[in-house]
């Protein structure tokens, strides 16, 4: 898709960071600085977010990954994805081997028959959002997607957080793009045995959205990953704890 929004900052080996589900290049608002100190940084608005067009027409990751490799035009680059963007970063990594260094994949899995899916009360509450205002929907969720009672002891966090996501909120259209998606990916159960690229997968143990057995799963199948879990965080890993985050994504792309 033509006319994304895309900002890259700093200089080095290229690094494209891919947020997750409904989110924009907000969701690296504590990591992009940081990572960009080291490397040539690439931020951008999903299809559908930000400042990014929302397309009529339907769309899937497969579609995603072509959005990305068109960014990186040519460039091979370590490819760091979250969640969804975990998903676009193995189709990445499948189609367009020479574009993908190395990866780095947090709270993300590769779909299948042993696929673990979210906690019913999660997906009932997500579901009854989509019938909100943004601020109110984001406001629902948000909680969901970190550690049990971190929201609440981050009051000020939260606030720069929901404050970040709002500057140009993700339309329903497009949230139920992205769902669609991310279905469609589960069930095609992508083969990532084939990937040849070093991977480093991080879970966290109170994964909501993503229950960690995905990430241990998804680790195993991998045929060259590290595998990190991080007790006691949530779904969203560069919100919560962006310190521990980068320096492990820092840590393994020094060693790559």
């Amino acid at each position: 898709m033509e006319d994304l929004y895309v900002e890259e900052r700093g200089d080095g080996e290229t690094l494209l960071l891919h947020q997750g589900l409904g989110q924009g290049s907000w969701a690296w608002m504590y990591s992009a600085p940081q990572l960009a100190e080291r490397f040539r940084t690439i931020v951008f608005d999903t299809r559908g977010t930000g400042r990014s067009p929302v397309p009529g027409e339907p769309y899937g990751i497969d579609d995603l990954a072509g959005d990305a490799a068109r960014i990186l035009d040519g460039r091979p680059a370590h490819v760091v994805g979250f969640s969804m963007g975990g998903y676009v970063a193995l189709t990445l990594a499948l189609k367009h081997p020479a574009l993908v260094r190395t990866l780095v994949l947090a709270g993300t899995g590769a779909g299948g028959p042993s696929r673990v899916p979210r906690p019913a009360h999660v997906r009932e509450a997500f579901a009854e959002a989509m019938l909100l205002p943004p601020e109110e929907a984001r406001r629902a969720t948000m909680p969901y997607t970190f550690a049990a009672g971190w929201a609440e002891a981050n009051p000020e966090r939260v606030e720069e957080i929901v404050a970040a996501s709002l500057r140009h909120p993700t339309p329903l259209r497009t949230i139920e793009a992205h769902t669609a998606a991310c279905y469609r990916f589960y069930d095609e159960d992508v083969d990532v045995e084939r990937i040849e690229a070093s991977a480093l997968v991080v879970h966290g143990t109170e994964d909501l959205i993503v229950p960690v057995e995905n990430g241990r799963g998804l680790a195993r199948r991998l045929p060259n990953a590290r595998y990190v879990e991080l007790p006691g965080r949530g779904h969203n890993l560069m919100l919560q704890d962006p310190e521990t985050f980068d320096e492990l994504v820092l840590e393994f792309l020094g060693s790559s």
